[in-house]
């Protein structure tokens, strides 16, 4: 059952964070309001060498221009820019985005999303450093879901505000759902016998090219995602402080685990601010099988 939500509610317990999501969510309406008009791809790449779309570029510009502008921002990073933006004034916290998760998702009009890590350090840096977290899924509905280390809850956004859809957000015990990113061929043996036991369980495949959305999916029926390492990018595909460590952080405090492969990712570094980790998240009991099979 949903509950409404007071306009002057908090977040969280921080006002400088509940600023910047006051921020995310009314901007995510514009955002998703704009995705059909800015489907085609525009004359270059981000600095990983992906091809961007319009949506992208004008989802970057519209968060970094209106969260520059709190006072609690001391810069402001994404994955469509070379390198971190300060801020005029400077605050205590540094902001990475990934404005439009999924974007490839536009032409087929599947789910994407927009993923938001607030740091007390300056980037690059390491997961432990997150005071917060959040991410907006551009679905059937939208919605955005918030994370301070403590709890995580789940919200509906509306033109007018938001509502309240699940509080202290936790993952199901009896997981149903896998989801592993990358060619099979590409996958090295212990990432190929890490799925072949989860389908033993009978686990369901659910695979839809938006990180967020294939998250959510494991948030809600208890499960594994993965982007892996591949034979040939032992380092995966996704970013560490635009999305690893903001999404993971949401699913360790949603009592799930979040692993590189070797150990918690949350207390890898990044010397890179586009630097790529392989990612494991999900159950604690499926993430820890999965290590055993990659040792």
């Amino acid at each position: 059952m949903s509950k409404q939500i007071p306009p002057s509610a908090d977040w969280v317990d921080d006002p400088a964070v509940d600023a910047v999501l006051d921020v995310v969510s009314d901007t995510a309406v514009e955002v998703c309001d704009a995705l059909p008009e800015r489907r085609a791809y525009v004359d270059r790449e981000n600095p990983s060498g992906e091809r961007i779309r319009a949506a992208d570029e004008y989802a970057d510009e519209l968060f970094a221009e209106r969260l520059l502008d709190l006072d609690a921002v001391a810069s402001y990073a994404s994955e469509e820019r070379e390198s971190r933006q300060e801020a005029d004034d400077g605050g205590e916290y540094h902001l990475a985005l990934d404005p439009l998760d999924g974007s490839s998702n536009l032409r087929s009009n599947n789910p994407m999303g927009t993923i938001v890590s607030v740091y007390d350090e300056p980037l690059p840096t390491s997961g432990s450093n997150l005071v917060a977290a959040a991410f907006v899924l551009y679905g059937p509905n939208t919605t955005i879901v918030v994370c301070d280390g403590d709890s995580v809850d789940e919200y509906l956004i509306e033109e007018d505000g938001r509502k309240l859809l699940t509080e202290d957000l936790t993952l199901p015990d009896d997981p149903t759902v896998y989801a592993f990113g990358g060619r099979r061929p590409d996958w090295t043996p212990g990432v190929t016998a890490a799925v072949e036991d989860f389908e033993e369980d009978r686990l369901k495949l659910r695979y839809g090219g938006a990180f967020i959305a294939d998250v959510m999916q494991v948030l809600t029926h208890g499960g594994i995602f993965a982007y892996p390492e591949l034979q040939d990018a032992p380092e995966g595909k996704l970013r560490y402080l635009f999305e690893c460590a903001p999404v993971g952080f949401v699913v360790e405090t949603a009592g799930g685990r979040v692993s590189d492969g070797g150990g918690d990712l949350l207390d890898a570094d990044s010397e890179e601010l586009h630097q790529r980790s392989p990612v494991y998240l999900g159950n604690s009991e499926l993430v820890d099988r999965l290590e055993a099979k990659l040792s």
